[in-house]
């Protein structure tokens, strides 16, 4: 057994039901799970190892329900730049289809890295495409050695450009052979119990990738193994239109015609949804994984999080893929998702003076999404909150630093309001992973300069 004692924090943030807020607080740890939050003073006095975080915030750890590791391998490539969501997958595919089980390795890594120093614990990544031998395994591999929980999700694309999809034939699979795979990762990998570092995810790619067929028999295994699902969805009008022209439905028709809707699914983007639809993703018990950065980065739109928020669903944040976003850092990510949101209320004309009742969204709020949000949205109750039972994640910020100066009457509001900032701690299950703003288990500078190689092969200038 192996004891964590963190004390005399200048304020650590629960984020349980009763958002408690204590100065001078600490965590008494015992083999990866929370077993006191308290004033230092009422904790015990020593632990195997002791950790005092004077001068420190101490937050729940961001949860990211979204992202494509491999992404971070085409970064502000040229040609992709200034396209919306269509043009920049078909231009970004071909270069896609060289992808190498390496390229998936390392790409995993660069991401998980960027999201751990940015107080990420956390991620769900989905990877749809497999070229040249790659399978999800690549990914799993490489996030057991970084040390971040990992929701990996089994994405496909079966519906190639012969068939009226939009992605080359070059990058789609057999159906059949996805199942299979599907089948082996849950039986090799998946983990039910709390604590879990590794859970599989099915996750067909988009309406205009796969064939309803095969979302159909991935709700179906899905639900026989007790895995949660998982896919993008009304992301843009092309989207929509694509859907009523094929499929005779809008987007979220089109799933519940396909038996994806519960409480075991969860949506990438939703953007353009109306009313109704939003009824049915709360009446079902639906999650959204919001992505800020990338709709704006795309011009895709701003989600709708108010109305989510009122009607009940379940909503958390994601970074999006690395090259949709072109960084990896959540605290950065729940800034976005505060300030686009008023942007929103601005442009459909939300007054505070004339509509006393509802209110702007607040950092709180924001973090709330990033941690207890994102927990709900991936099933996990384990995970979002700092309390006893829980797992021992969470990252500290130093907040005597420039970017927070004139900002300590209220520290909580300043990790958001303020311009992100690295964690100076993070911890996972009780182990550090980043201490003192660096990487515990990675050589930063050997993956950095690694992942340029790759980078370089993968687009023809190595």
């Amino acid at each position: 057994m192996t004891t964590l004692l963190i004390k005399n924090a200048n304020m650590l943030v629960t984020m349980n039901d009763h958002q408690r807020e204590i100065p001078g607080g600490g965590l008494f740890i015992r083999d990866g799970f929370i077993e006191q939050v308290d004033v230092s003073g009422n904790l015990p006095a020593s632990a195997d190892e002791v950790l005092d975080l004077d001068g420190h915030i101490i937050l729940p750890g961001l949860v990211n329900t979204h992202h494509h590791f491999y992404q971070t391998l085409t970064r502000a490539v040229p040609a992709a730049q200034d396209a919306n969501l269509f043009n920049w997958l078909k231009t970004l595919y071909p270069i896609w289809a060289r992808l190498t089980p390496e390229d998936i390795f390392i790409s995993t890594q660069t991401a998980l890295a960027e999201l751990a120093l940015s107080g990420c614990t956390t991620a769900s990544d989905h990877l749809y495409l497999f070229p040249n031998g790659s399978r999800l395994d690549d990914e799993i591999a490489a996030a057991v050695e970084v040390g971040l929980r990992l929701q990996a999700s089994r994405g496909s694309m079966s519906l190639g450009e012969s068939q009226g999809g939009l992605p080359p034939d070059s990058v789609v699979d057999n159906e059949d052979a996805i199942l299979k795979d599907s089948l082996r990762l849950i039986q090799r990998y998946h983990d039910p119990k709390p604590g879990a570092f590794v859970q599989i995810v099915l996750a067909p790619c988009s309406p205009f990738s796969v064939t309803g067929e095969l979302m159909k028999q991935s709700a179906a295994l899905a639900r026989e193994y007790g895995v949660h699902l998982h896919t993008h969805l009304a992301e843009t009008e092309d989207e929509e239109s694509f859907c009523l022209q094929k499929f005779g439905h809008r987007p979220v028709g089109y799933m519940q015609a396909v038996d994806w809707v519960g409480e075991d699914v969860w949506f990438a983007h939703s953007v353009y949804v109306n009313a109704d639809e939003i009824k049915t993703f709360a009446r079902h018990g639906c999650g959204v994984a919001h992505c800020p950065s990338s709709n704006m980065r795309l011009a895709s739109g701003i989600a709708p999080i108010r109305e989510y928020l009122a009607a009940g669903v379940k909503v958390g944040l994601g970074v999006d893929g690395s090259a949709s976003n072109d960084g990896s850092h959540m605290l950065g990510e729940a800034r976005q998702a505060m300030l686009l949101a008023r942007v929103r209320e601005g442009i459909t004309g939300f007054s505070l003076s004339n509509d006393p009742a509802r209110k702007l969204m607040t950092a709180r709020d924001a973090l709330r999404l990033a941690t207890r949000g994102g927990a709900a949205v991936l099933g996990r109750n384990d995970i979002g909150s700092l309390e006893p039972g829980k797992c021992a994640d969470f990252f500290a910020i130093n907040l005597n630093r420039l970017e927070y100066a004139g900002a300590l009457h209220d520290p909580v509001a300043a990790v958001i309001f303020a311009q992100p900032v690295k964690a100076d701690y993070t911890v996972v299950g009780g182990r550090f992973v980043v201490k003192n703003s660096h990487l515990v288990n990675l050589d930063e500078s050997a993956l950095v300069e690694r992942h340029n190689q790759c980078a370089k092969r993968l687009l023809g200038t190595l």
